[in-house]
């Protein structure tokens, strides 16, 4: 059975396997492109379609069509479609169905495990969720990697003889990450990252978008908002992207802008793209410039190379501004491949430690020897070592007792080094107090803070007190982040020796909800 590296992207999706050579090869969809649009288009109740042909009928059916849903994953909402509420994980579910059904026909190899990576700055309620949709369709995920991180693998299968230290600069159609790696005798090593899961490709689509509507209006003030048509919004969504990547070859770029009868020709330069969008590429500056000062922090002050991942990072303006902010020459890598790739990678390397680890080396011999690697390319990848950091603060709100005002106490800190734990030791507010409620938060903004505010709750769970115990009582809340960047919470209770144990569940579904969706939809047809 095949094991797949899948990029499960906000707007585009793309799945790779190790070939016979033993290098990552991305496999094509039926459409005959290395990457499927993440859009899923509700045809009927019992049929979907995912990747072009869905985002093509936004047009034509908006209210049926939905993307950007990578943008949920983690969060408690929905979306109705045929009578039916569908979670981010049930949706993403599908375009991970649609990937794997296209590998199987490409490969002829039915699938085994796969790794699907995520957004570095991904916290623990987005991370779990992917699992969970990689469940609802049906696959044996053996791993959650960053983004980055798999980047970082098919740049080291690339280079295998230098030691480097990288700054990776991922810009996607709908996140953006800025991470340190360290790449040591093989080894790959995340010193620390950043970035903002609502910044991407997308957005600069939207400023296109706004402009557009804007010109039109001002020739045709009394033809009505085209932004209020739903049919024409997306249609107008379709030409900023075509603008974008025309925009990113040539200089300049012509769109006809049609609604309520009317037409705007509108003539559109690569200076003006860039203008209206610069706000936008100045946030990713900020956010890699506190990445560059936190890894300074870590003795991190050189790099050889600034690698450029993500479809978002063929904007012309992204390797101009970074050359010039950086003094770096940027390396364009595969930017819309490389994260499958080193998927790929990272899952055939896992299943070859868990087959040794399993004592099956002959297995994992056979593994290797078909994919075309030598001894010494097992032995480097058997002892291959990937380290990881938190991308984020995790806590609980507690009480202070004598000011009686809420406030958060982090166990974990971002960019602290994974697998990690911590634990802390609260104690009960009330004499005679029966039941503790532990709310489990993640840090909501690019600093971790204190205040409840500055937090998202993720989490939460009753623990319950003996009765007739005092104020004060003691509670112990172990918190321990693996180095997938998922989050297990442990609340205890001792007393003669006996304790009291609270799992607290991370993410939007419970595991038997994950069950009930996987039955479920498993009668709908995927296209």
């Amino acid at each position: 059975m095949a094991v797949y590296g899948i990029d499960l992207g906000t707007t585009h999706s793309c799945i790779a396997r190790i070939g016979e050579v033993g290098r990552p090869t991305v496999l094509r969809n039926m459409e005959g492109t290395d990457t499927t649009p993440s859009v899923v288009y509700f045809e009927t109740a019992d049929n979907v379609v995912v990747g072009a042909p869905a985002k093509d009928t936004a047009v034509l059916s908006p209210d049926l069509v939905v993307s950007l849903i990578k943008r949920d994953i983690g969060h408690d909402v929905t979306r109705e479609l045929h009578g039916r509420d569908y979670s981010p994980e049930e949706i993403s579910a599908f375009i991970l169905r649609k990937l794997v059904s296209d590998a199987t026909a490409t490969s002829g190899e039915e699938t085994g495990d796969v790794v699907i990576t995520v957004p570095a700055y991904f916290g623990a309620a987005e991370r779990d969720a992917t699992r969970k949709a990689g469940h609802i369709a049906g696959l044996n995920v053996i791993d959650i990697i960053s983004e980055p991180v798999a980047a970082a693998i098919t740049y080291g299968v690339l280079n295998p003889d230098q030691d480097r230290t990288i700054l990776v600069y991922d810009l996607g159609g709908g996140t953006f990450d800025t991470t340190v790696i360290t790449l040591r005798g093989g080894d790959i090593g995340v010193v620390c990252t950043d970035g903002d899961h609502e910044l991407g490709g997308a957005d600069w689509d939207s400023r296109l978008v706004e402009h557009l509507a804007e010109r039109f209006t001002e020739e045709h003030p009394d033809a009505g908002d085209p932004l209020e048509d739903r049919h024409t919004e997306q249609q107008l969504r379709h030409d900023a992207e075509e603008t974008k990547k025309a925009l990113s070859l040539r200089r300049q770029h012509v769109v006809r802008v049609m609604h309520g009868g009317r037409v705007a020709t509108i003539e559109l330069t690569r200076e003006k793209f860039e203008e209206i969008t610069k706000d936008l590429l100045d946030r990713t500056i900020e956010i890699t410039g506190r990445t560059l000062a936190t890894a300074a922090e870590k003795g991190i002050k050189d790099y050889d190379d600034l690698v450029l991942v993500g479809g978002s990072t063929k904007m012309p303006a992204v390797p101009d501004r970074l050359s010039a902010e950086l003094a770096l020459k940027p390396k364009l890598q595969d930017p819309d491949l490389a994260v499958a790739k080193g998927a790929a990678m990272y899952a055939f390397e896992e299943t070859y430690r868990q087959l040794l680890a399993k004592g099956e080396g002959d297995k994992a011999r056979e593994l290797a020897s078909r994919a075309g690697l030598s001894e010494a390319e097992q032995e480097r990848m058997a002892a291959r070592q990937i380290t990881t950091v938190a991308s984020r603060a995790f806590g609980v709100i507690a009480l202070d007792p004598v000011t009686e005002q809420e406030h958060v106490v982090h166990l974990v800190h971002a960019n602290d080094a994974l697998p990690h734990g911590g634990s802390r030791e609260f104690g009960t507010v009330d004499e005679d107090q029966t039941i503790v409620k532990i709310i489990v938060v993640e840090q909501a903004g690019s600093a971790e803070s204190i205040e409840v505010a500055h937090n998202n709750p993720i989490a939460d769970g009753e623990l319950k007190i003996p009765p007739g115990k005092p104020a004060g009582y003691p509670i112990s809340v172990t918190f321990a982040l693996d180095t997938s960047g998922l989050l297990h919470v442990t609340a205890v209770e001792k007393e003669t020796s006996e304790e009291l144990t609270l799992d607290v569940r991370v993410g939007g579904m419970s595991e038997d909800e994950v069950q009930e969706s996987r039955t479920d939809l498993a009668h709908v047809r995927v296209d």
